[in-house]
């Protein structure tokens, strides 16, 4: 079923589209299912579950991690993650170049936004990546690369409001490239879309969607 929902989920989606099958809660072995099909990019939202899966599984595989993450788990996962969706603070930022210099490893985030509205949510308001984007330790970073952004709409029936909140999102990285990334080509990532609503994230210009139950089932 694994390979079939797959097949479901690319036949929708551009080839510009970067499939990310959200593999939390799921064993090595639906995972590895999902790998045999061709699927290659995995997310994960917690240290512990990449840490238990990535030596069993192959190491070819693109882990990005999209959940929440503490200043005190960055050391854990650093050296095995393709990219870090959930940049939300400057503090994160900060220990991620710190742990990042210790291995020599350039490591890629995306900055995660607040477009919802629920509080539950995280992520910059625009004023505030503004304002880390204008700060010493951004403009100092040598090992953390800035390559996109991230957001997730409300969970709603609400198509109206979730178009709009993908829009600002969409906006937001427009703003950026032309005012901070112009000639970072690596800035081109819009993480956003998941299982219930990533056909509409792709309308308003997503080129990166977050897919786990329409993958996997449901939890």
């Amino acid at each position: 079923m694994i390979a079939e929902n797959l097949s479901k989920i690319l036949a929708k989606i551009p080839d510009h589209v970067c499939l990310v099958a959200v593999s939390k809660t799921k064993p090595a072995s639906a995972i590895l299912e999902a790998y045999q099909a061709g699927q290659m990019d995995f997310g994960e939202n917690r240290a512990q579950e990449i840490l238990e899966k990535f030596p069993a599984l192959p190491k070819d595989i693109r882990w990005h991690y999209i959940g929440s993450l503490q200043t005190n788990k960055v050391k854990q996962i650093i050296d095995k993650v393709h990219l870090i969706h959930s940049m939300d603070r400057e503090n994160l930022f900060a220990e991620i170049e710190k742990e990042a210099a210790k291995i020599n490893k350039k490591v890629d985030v995306l900055l995660q936004f607040h477009i919802a509205q629920e509080d539950t949510k995280q992520g910059f308001s625009i004023e505030e990546a503004i304002k880390f984007l204008n700060s010493e330790s951004f403009k100092k970073a040598q090992y953390t690369r800035i390559t996109g952004v991230m957001g997730m709409a409300t969970f709603t029936q609400d198509k109206e409001l979730i178009s709009k909140e993908f829009k600002t999102l969409k906006s937001f990285f427009e703003m950026l490239k032309r005012d901070y990334f112009q000639n970072n080509p690596e800035f081109q990532s819009i993480s956003m879309g998941m299982s219930g609503d990533f056909e509409i994230a792709i309308a308003c210009g997503s080129n990166m969607i977050r897919v786990g139950s329409a993958i996997f089932g449901e939890r």
